[in-house]
C-alpha cells in the first residue's frame, strides 16, 4: 500500500512539473508569462513522404499458350536467371501441329526436287528445239510454285514450333520469384499473371511531392538534392542511403503531385517488391526564425503565436510555417521576425489585448520548481483523500 502511495504521489509531481509545458501553466497568484525574443538560426529540418518499394523491374509473367499446367519447376521467392524455364503447359497439341508441319515441308520439299528436274530437263529440251518456248515456261512455273509451297510450309512450321515454345514458360529476367497463385493442373491461359519476377538488387522506392516542391527540384536539379533515408514499416531506417534518380514530367491533375524516385542498393535483399515505407529527406535552413510547438495555436488551419507589444500587452499574431516541422518546432517564413518577442508557456490562459508581466523561460522554470517543492508529500496525500 506504501509504494503504491508514492508512485501515485511521484506520478501527480510529474504532473504538475509537466504543466509547465504546452497551453497550461502553473498558477503563481500573478500575472507573470514567460516571455523570448525571436532571433534567427540554423535548423536542421526534414520532410518525410510515403513511399511504396518495387524492384527496379517487376516483370508479371503471363503464359502465350492456352492449357493445364504440367510442371510448376519454381518456389516462391527462389531466385532465377533470365531465360529459365519456370512452367510448363501442356504441349501435345502443339507437338502434333509441329509434326504436321514438319511433314508439310517434307511433302514441299518433295515437290520442289520434282519440279526442278522437269524444269531442268525442259531447258534441255528448249536447247535443242525439242519443245517451245510454251512448254518451257510452264515448267519454269510450276517449279516456282513448288518453292513457294515449300515456303509456306517453312512458315507454318516455324509458326507451329513458336507455339510449341510457348508451352515453356521462362522468365524474361533475373531476379525473384514471386507468388504462386496456380497450382499443377490449373488451367491458364494469356488473361493469368502465373507469378511476378522482381530484380530486387537495387530497389526503387515511389513516392510524390506537390506541385510547389517539384518546381523549386527542377529548377535546382536532382543532382542538388541530398542524400535521402527509407523508414521502413516497422519503425527502423534503412541501413543504405539511397538518392532521388527520377521525377516524373507530369502533374498528377487529380491530386497536383508529382512522382519521384529514390532508388537504394538493396545487396542483402532486405527491401522486398511491394513493401511500403517512408522518404526522408533531409533540410538544412539557414537565418531562420524557429518557435516550438508549445507555444502555437491552431484555428481553422491558421496558426497564431502572441506577441508582447511595448507596453506589456500581448497580441493574438497569425504567423505562415514550413508545412514540414520535426515534431518540435516551426520554421517561421511570415508574420513573426528577429526581434518580435512572443510568449512560450501558458497560451491558453491568454487573450488578445491582455497585459501581463514578462519573465525569461529561465525563470519561468525556476518558480515551476520552487512551487513544485513547496507542495510537500503530505498536502498531496491529504489532496488525495479529499
Amino acid at each position: 500500500m506504501k509504494m503504491k502511495k508514492i508512485v501515485t504521489i511521484a506520478a501527480i509531481a510529474a504532473t504538475l512539473v509537466s504543466c509547465g509545458g504546452g497551453g497550461g501553466r502553473p498558477t503563481f497568484g500573478d500575472n507573470e508569462f514567460p516571455v523570448t525574443t525571436a532571433g534567427e538560426s540554423n535548423a536542421d529540418m526534414q520532410s518525410t513522404y510515403p513511399a511504396s518499394i518495387k524492384g527496379v523491374q517487376d516483370v508479371e509473367i503471363r503464359p502465350k499458350a492456352q492449357g493445364f499446367l504440367t510442371q510448376i519447376n519454381v518456389k516462391e521467392g527462389q531466385t532465377v536467371s533470365a531465360g529459365q524455364v519456370l512452367f510448363v503447359i501442356d504441349n501435345e497439341t502443339y507437338q502434333a501441329q509441329v509434326r504436321q508441319a514438319q511433314a508439310s515441308v517434307n511433302a514441299a520439299q518433295q515437290q520442289v526436287n520434282t519440279a526442278k528436274l522437269t524444269y531442268d530437263n525442259a531447258q534441255q529440251l528448249h536447247a535443242k528445239k525439242v519443245i517451245g518456248d510454251y512448254e518451257l515456261q510452264t515448267s519454269q512455273n510450276t517449279f516456282e510454285s513448288a518453292q513457294a509451297q515449300l515456303a509456306q510450309a517453312q512458315a507454318a512450321l516455324a509458326s507451329a514450333k513458336e507455339a510449341l515454345s510457348y508451352c515453356y514458360v521462362k522468365s524474361p529476367a533475373a531476379g525473384v520469384v514471386g507468388t504462386l497463385p496456380f497450382k499443377k493442373g490449373a488451367l491458364v491461359s494469356a488473361s493469368n499473371v502465373l507469378t511476378t519476377v522482381s530484380n530486387i538488387s537495387s530497389m526503387e522506392a515511389y513516392f510524390s511531392v506537390t506541385e510547389k516542391e517539384a518546381m523549386v527540384i527542377s529548377q535546382k536539379g536532382l543532382a542538388s538534392l541530398p542524400s535521402v533515408k527509407l523508414q521502413l514499416a516497422d519503425g527502423s531506417i534503412y541501413g543504405s542511403e539511397g538518392t532521388i534518380s527520377k521525377m516524373s514530367g507530369v502533374i498528377d491533375a487529380a491530386t497536383g503531385s508529382v512522382q519521384l524516385i529514390a532508388s537504394f542498393a538493396n545487396p542483402e535483399k532486405i527491401l522486398k517488391s511491394g513493401a511500403t515505407g517512408t522518404i526522408i529527406i533531409p533540410r538544412v535552413s539557414s537565418n531562420v526564425i524557429i518557435v516550438p510547438l508549445s507555444c502555437v495555436s491552431e484555428v481553422q488551419n491558421k496558426k497564431f503565436v502572441y506577441t508582447l507589444t511595448k507596453d506589456n500587452k500581448v497580441k493574438y499574431t497569425e504567423i505562415q510555417v514550413d508545412p514540414h516541422n520535426d515534431g518540435n518546432n516551426y520554421v517561421v517564413t511570415g508574420g513573426l521576425k528577429a526581434g518580435d518577442k512572443y510568449v512560450t508557456n501558458g497560451i491558453t490562459k491568454l487573450n488578445d489585448g491582455m497585459e501581463i508581466v514578462p519573465i525569461t523561460p529561465e525563470r519561468y522554470q525556476q518558480k515551476i520548481s520552487e512551487q513544485a517543492k513547496a507542495m510537500s508529500a503530505g498536502d498531496i496525500v491529504g489532496a488525495m483523500k479529499k
